[in-house]
């Protein structure tokens, strides 16, 4: 590159970054009620950290008890701001979000809202926090949604399109599916799409080779042949093989564990195995540490719809019999009644509800 064009690139470019450079703008010293900087200065170049406090009885809108704030471009972000020690700032809600207000922090006595993700609800349906002397009483949890589903289940020779991979996917969500390439379901479509119905997902499909020649080679490699064609047998999470036939493999899920899909998995005379099923969780659990009112027996596990009665601790004095909660595991939630004597039990007149 000669000399003079060298010259004129370095014209046309430094005037540009010049330029550049002058577009971000100093910030002006902040207006901070009720609290002081440093260093203090009339004005500060773009990206300067400025550290601040506030006075006794205030707190900083963010941070801890003392704050930062970095000049962008003539703004301070966040701005320095110091408010009441008994006010509350908005705190992280893991798979939710609080609803916004007029002002990024709520006053002592406020009551924040919260909403959760798709696919997630309220825990005992608590939607709502309420600020009292700096700190939150009780911050609502979402928890996944008894109608939601996990991942979709893995299909050999397919991929998701469309939709992201997500650890929770809410009710009537749709994904579709397809085959890579050379592969086809029942011999002609390519793609197919499920959804999630109750927290499980619809059956998904089965990637074949697609025939190269005729329709009678397709129905050949649509036939089941023995398994000892399709070697290692194929495992599942919390099931095993409880029967091997010459034709196929009968699976079984754990205690505690619900099979979704189908009972037999056989041999393609392609030597793929046919789609296998998955083993869902189908129990509770109670940590009765949680619950002051009954007698600690560490963690207890129960089958969805089984019923069983905990033992209370005795609580008043005029207690002539043992009390139990009553508790009841429906679709992965455990419900406590409040603690009851036998004749409440056996009436069904054992109202109300027990929470940790």
């Amino acid at each position: 590159m000669s000399m003079r064009y060298l010259g004129f690139v370095l014209l046309v470019w430094i005037p540009g970054e010049l330029h550049a450079q002058r577009s971000l703008q100093p910030c002006h010293a902040p207006r901070l009620d009720g609290g002081y900087f440093v260093p203090v200065q009339e004005t500060y170049p773009h990206e300067t950290e400025l550290k601040y406090a506030c006075d006794n009885g205030r707190k900083p809108v963010v941070g801890d008890w003392w704050a930062t704030s970095k000049c962008q471009n003539g703004t301070w972000a966040p701005a320095p701001q110091c408010i009441d020690e008994k006010a509350c700032i908005p705190p992280t809600i893991p798979n939710g979000k609080y609803v916004n207000n007029s002002q990024s922090w709520y006053e002592e006595g406020g009551v924040m809202r919260t909403k959760c993700d798709n696919g997630y609800e309220h825990k005992d349906r608590v939607a709502t926090a309420k600020c009292k002397n700096g700190k939150w009483l009780t911050l609502p949890v979402c928890q996944k949604s008894d109608n939601a589903c996990t991942e979709p289940p893995k299909v050999p020779h397919a991929v998701i399109i469309h939709q992201g991979y997500q650890e929770v996917y809410a009710v009537d969500t749709k994904v579709q599916y397809k085959c890579e390439d050379g592969y086809t379901i029942d011999g002609a479509q390519t793609s197919k799409l499920i959804f999630c119905i109750a927290g499980t997902w619809g059956e998904g499909p089965t990637c074949r080779p697609s025939a190269t020649s005729g329709s009678n080679e397709g129905e050949i490699q649509t036939q089941t042949t023995s398994i000892t064609n399709c070697g290692e047998h194929p495992t599942i999470v919390n099931g095993d093989v409880v029967e091997i036939n010459d034709m196929f493999l009968r699976f079984s899920c754990n205690s505690f564990y619900r099979r979704v899909g189908p009972e037999k998995v056989k041999c393609y005379a392609d030597r793929t195995w046919s789609e296998v099923p998955t083993c869902k969780d189908a129990y509770c659990s109670v940590n009765t540490a949680q619950y002051p009112d009954l007698i600690h027996d560490g963690v207890i596990y129960l089958k969805y719809d089984d019923n069983v009665e905990l033992k209370c601790r005795k609580l008043h004095w005029y207690w002539a019999s043992d009390h139990y909660s009553l508790v009841r595991c429906s679709n992965g939630r455990a419900t406590l009644s409040k603690c009851c004597g036998y004749l409440q039990r056996h009436t069904n007149n054992c109202n109300g509800y027990m929470t940790n």
